[in-house]
């Protein structure tokens, strides 16, 4: 399992990666070893803020479908389309290629609530 230092980590395997004044999201390499094969990543909020801990889209794999939330209170401004054409991007490169939504972070002390790496790692031991 990989769990970058650079990111921060909600309880709900979501990555967020701050750059300047937006940040993308994924979720995590645990997620998606979980999940197992994803088949589509739905992403409809562009364009709408979104609250901390709501609901921006779902991921679905062979065996389910699970709702992804945000990590912090954010506006969508991107999803990445190379998903809809290569959803098992977040299988195989889940915090590079595999990023789901760009965002521009409404309120950055959120960040503050989030999991650092070992704080991550600890908690799905």
């Amino acid at each position: 399992m990989n769990f970058p230092s650079n990111l921060k980590y909600t309880a709900d395997h979501e990555w967020i990666r701050v750059d300047g004044d937006v940040a993308y999201v994924g979720i995590t390499d645990y997620a998606q070893s979980e999940l197992g094969e994803i088949v589509f990543v739905d992403v409809d909020t562009v364009g709408e803020t979104i609250a901390q801990d709501e609901v921006f889209g779902s991921v679905e794999a062979v065996k389910t479908v699970s709702d992804l939330n945000m990590p912090v209170t954010a506006e969508v401004l991107e999803f990445n389309e190379a998903l809809n054409d290569q959803p098992e991007l977040v299988n195989n490169d889940p915090y590079g290629e595999g990023w789901m939504i760009k965002v521009q972070v409404q309120n950055p002390a959120e960040l503050d609530s989030l999991m650092d790496a070992a704080a991550y790692e600890a908690s799905i031991k």
